[in-house]
């Protein structure tokens, strides 16, 4: 099924596709309008499509890069040049956005298709598991056409996209989601150097066996640890406590050591998942009570099978703490529906162990993270068990201690 919301003028293009002159826009007025839903391509075989809004001139020895756009405050814009809190954002298309940087067609060709033009706030679950496999097809397929791939993007949820594609991309290709902190109509606008930055660290030979990374304000940062730790300032995407892996000088990327794995770093193939589970997540604070949990309970095991429950991270306090009445109460569904317990901290693990024991523990992931992984892993039909064991057993493996005495 096609929804195309007001991209009903794109052309679908082959990504061999011949393009006679330089910054040639498929579909100008298309996708440079407000676009809100969802645009999802499928072949005969239910395979994802490109469809491609943009295209640069081919030069030979450039590498060839595919922007996916998707909205966002790099898409945004204000009233005035100083309006930098009232804007609206995606708003302004992928041809735009380009033609703001054409310094970017000096270090790749570039395709450019228009995925959505929203919010980031306003993406949804089937978002995130149609630009895994765009993603995926694009870098990763026998016949991959691209050797790198960047998604501009909003950056309230940039964070859940970029682990999400991290946790799913089938090869050593890189990624880049880049966003922005200031609408394009700004006086300063950091939408344009971080899309220059997002492509030139895509296509450095240095940034393949990273996975998938965030690019902004001149940072480098692995998806599986980056946070947005600012609402505000233009310096927000960090790794408080593991640090960037690099930045850019001169506009070249420069990393601080070769290219490794992160040491929890798991790869999920969801090629075959049609959708992901519903999983609903809750913080926990001073005086919380339990009717939204229980709410949600009721919600979810309404038709619901059960191989696929509505699922719960539970946002802790401290190093995942969870009160009394709230523990009386998972344990009275854990034997249904798996829970997991993350932190609202920034920093730290939540580390299994005997206070909890029928509470999965999140390891290093932050509560939204842990949700993308959840829903992973039952969207490839992992029990309760096996859910345990991708989320407890790599941190339990290296720090080599006993669950039943840690506290």
């Amino acid at each position: 099924m096609l929804f195309r919301g007001s991209l009903a003028a794109l052309v679908t293009l082959a990504a061999s596709s011949a393009v006679a002159a330089p910054l040639v826009n498929v579909a100008a007025a298309a996708a440079d309008a407000p676009v809100r839903n969802l645009v999802v391509e499928r072949d005969s075989t239910g395979e994802v499509q490109f469809n491609i809004t943009y295209q640069s001139n081919h030069t030979a020895h450039l590498p060839k890069t595919l922007i996916m756009a998707t909205g966002g405050t790099i898409a945004g814009s204000g009233s005035s040049n100083t309006d930098s809190t009232g804007y609206t954002a995606g708003v302004v298309g992928l041809a735009a956005l380009v033609q703001a940087v054409p310094e970017v067609l000096a270090v790749s060709n570039i395709d450019g298709m228009q995925v959505i033009n929203t919010g980031s706030e306003s993406l949804s679950d089937s978002f995130a598991l149609h630009i895994s496999k765009l993603a995926n097809k694009a870098l990763c397929a026998a016949d991959a056409p691209y050797d790198a791939v960047v998604i501009t993007h909003g950056t309230d949820t940039l964070e859940e996209t970029a682990y999400f594609i991290d946790a799913t991309l089938q090869c050593d290709k890189t990624v880049v989601v880049v966003g922005a902190m200031r609408p394009s109509t700004a006086v300063s606008a950091d939408g344009p150097n971080n899309l220059i930055q997002a492509v030139t660290t895509a296509v450095d030979p240095s940034s393949v066996g990273r996975g998938t990374l965030v690019v902004m304000n001149d940072r480098i940062v692995e998806a599986i640890y980056v946070e947005k730790t600012h609402a505000n300032t233009v310096d927000t995407f960090k790794a408080d406590e593991q640090g960037s892996v690099g930045m850019l000088l001169s506009d070249k990327a420069f990393y601080y050591h070769a290219a490794a794995k992160p040491t929890f770093k798991k790869v999920y193939d969801v090629s075959k998942v049609a959708a992901l589970p519903r999983v609903d997540l809750f913080m926990g604070y001073q005086g919380a009570d339990l009717d939204l949990f229980n709410a949600s309970i009721a919600k979810g095991s309404k038709g619901m099978r059960a191989d696929s429950p509505t699922t719960f991270p539970r946002t802790g306090t401290g190093s995942g703490s969870i009160s009394d009445i709230g523990i009386a109460n998972v344990n009275a569904i854990v034997d249904k529906v798996p829970v997991v317990r993350s932190t609202k901290i920034n920093n730290g693990f939540v580390v299994p162990g005997a206070y909890y024991p029928t509470v999965i523990s999140s390891g290093v992931l932050n509560p939204v993270k842990t949700r993308r992984l959840l829903q992973i892993l039952l969207a490839l039909g992992k029990n309760s068990s096996e859910i345990r064991t991708e989320f407890e057993e790599p941190l339990k493996s290296y720090i080599n201690f006993n669950i039943t005495s840690a506290y």
